[in-house]
């Protein structure tokens, strides 16, 4: 009987997809970090206001899959540049919302127009039907 051939870490779908993330991601950071000045966890919950609007970090702790420590900090961060807003629920003391302040928004709509062109250029390297197809198969990893 063969032997089952050795374990590939290049046709590894967790190894494949980190990887894909990961290199796409530090390209994307040069945007966020250098023109912006926001680190990784600050620009994820900015998109998130920006998306959906006011919210709680824990709200966006489950959207995200971000640990609500570095949720924790980056809202802070956020704070700090007057980019969002904190404010206390009235009926319950222990939750807190948070929404982007006029230059967050400002900021949010200049790093989508830059996230968008980012976007276009990564898809440029595949055809519609890729592009179609690659969107459907990651849509499936995501729950």
């Amino acid at each position: 009987m063969p032997d089952k051939p050795a374990f590939s870490l290049s046709d590894f779908i967790p190894y494949l997809l980190n990887r894909a993330a990961e290199d796409t991601s530090a390209d994307f950071a040069k945007i966020y970090k250098d023109r912006f000045g926001l680190l990784r966890t600050e620009w994820r919950v900015l998109f998130h206001l920006g998306q959906i609007g006011e919210t709680t970090a824990t709200e966006i702790g489950q959207r995200s899959k971000i640990h609500k420590t570095k949720i924790s900090r980056a809202v802070a961060g956020l704070e700090k540049r007057r980019l969002l807003k904190r404010t206390r629920s009235d009926t319950d003391r222990r939750r807190e919302y948070i929404r982007l302040m006029p230059a967050g928004k400002k900021m949010f709509a200049e790093l989508s127009q830059a996230a968008d062109k980012y976007n276009e250029t990564l898809m440029e390297k595949l055809t519609l039907d890729e592009q179609a197809l690659l969107k459907r198969m990651l849509s499936g990893f995501i729950a």
